[in-house]
């Protein structure tokens, strides 16, 4: 399928401090968390995805896992010794074929189980479009919940790499948050994508996970090792500010908090918040902090027009319009098929969201 692995890109630049849950103000979650991190170890991202499926098959005899190249470890390494530990009945790969592997898997968690299918690359998750939002989002629906096929999680790699191209390098989650049925969730650190992929594959709802493959090697950070999940659906405030919001998703969160600390260079306050689960969204964590800063900024790779970042915009335009300082600002990709040699132009960089900042305060 082409580009076949990627290796380091970019030194890493990460937060720190990030609170573990959402829009939790419980000292104790807090505390348990810390208690939980002590007894980790540093993990990259692919490695917190590899450990969370091992402990999803681990403790659920019914858990499979498929997909192109899995059965020796996949392009990106995220499946490295599950078909060893849990044989090849339960880790196995597939042939190219992306509408096949999401009908076994809506077929395969329809009886009960709980399917873990890989596309590959999410730019080739396209094929398999009419069984994610035609079979599997109206599964439940379609028999008034006497079957369902929720059992389903679909991982794929999505995102930016720096030099995958037309074909390896798309946002595609837009598409997939038109479809009701179905839950979209990105992460944006090893720790993140523990909790929350265990979170998916034990959701009762068919379950679209994109990772962003961007951070695969370069985010590193303490992973606690025993079984976790994160809430679904739950934004989490990551740096609290008063003159602005910042919302974004997935490799952005970086991005967006090395702007908010250069901002804050020039006295702007910047609230930033990751979304973490796109559909269904979080509404209330992102109204109540613009209520607060009377200003929104919303950072995605994907093109800009019919973004995720439009329905975001629009929601808090019809709920915050009074209390709105300054338009809504949007700092995306560009309309045009994702560049090679031109990605820097195309990706929303640091001075990007820098300037869009600054225009928005000052407006």
């Amino acid at each position: 399928m082409g580009l076949r692995r990627f290796g380091r890109l970019v030194k890493w630049v990460g937060g720190n401090g990030r609170r573990p849950f959402s829009t939790s103000s419980s000292s104790s979650c807090d505390e348990m968390m810390v208690q939980q991190i002590a007894s980790g170890k540093s993990l990259n991202l692919y490695s917190a995805i590899n450990q969370a499926l091992h402990i999803a098959l681990e403790t659920d005899p019914r858990a499979y896992v498929f997909g192109e190249d899995v059965s020796f470890g996949g392009v990106f390494r995220c499946t490295t010794g599950l078909a060893d530990r849990f044989g090849k009945q339960r880790v196995f790969n597939t042939p190219l074929c992306e509408q096949g592997i999401v009908g076994f898997g809506i077929g395969l968690a329809a009886m009960g189980n709980r399917a873990v299918a890989e596309i590959q690359f999410a730019d080739y998750i396209f094929p398999a479009f009419d069984q994610i939002v035609n079979e599997a989002a109206k599964f439940r629906y379609r028999s008034g919940n006497q079957f369902n096929c929720g059992g389903l999680t679909i991982r794929s790699p999505y995102g930016a790499v720096g030099h995958g191209g037309h074909y390896h390098s798309q946002s595609p989650e837009a598409f997939f948050c038109h479809a009701p049925g179905i839950k979209v969730v990105i992460p944006r650190s090893p720790r993140q994508a523990k909790g929350l992929l265990l979170s998916c594959i034990r959701d009762p709802n068919p379950v679209v996970f994109f990772e962003p493959k961007w951070l695969y090697r370069l985010s590193v950070e303490e992973v606690p090792e025993h079984d976790y999940m994160l809430p679904l659906s739950e934004a989490e405030i990551i740096r609290e500010g008063n003159d602005i919001t910042l919302v974004g998703w997935g490799a952005q969160l970086s991005i967006m908090e090395q702007a908010c600390k250069d901002a804050e260079k020039d006295g702007i306050s910047c609230e930033l918040i990751d979304l973490r689960t796109l559909l269904p969204w979080d509404k209330d964590t992102v109204e109540a902090s613009v209520r607060k800063t009377g200003r929104l900024l919303i950072s995605h790779e994907a093109p800009v027009t019919g973004g995720f970042g439009a329905e975001i915009s629009a929601s808090i335009v019809e709920r915050c319009f009074l209390r709105l300082e300054a338009p809504v600002a949007r700092v995306c990709g560009l309309d045009t098929p994702f560049p090679l040699v031109f990605e820097p132009f195309y990706v929303p960089n640091k001075n990007k969201i820098l300037d869009a900042i600054k225009s928005t305060v000052n407006y």
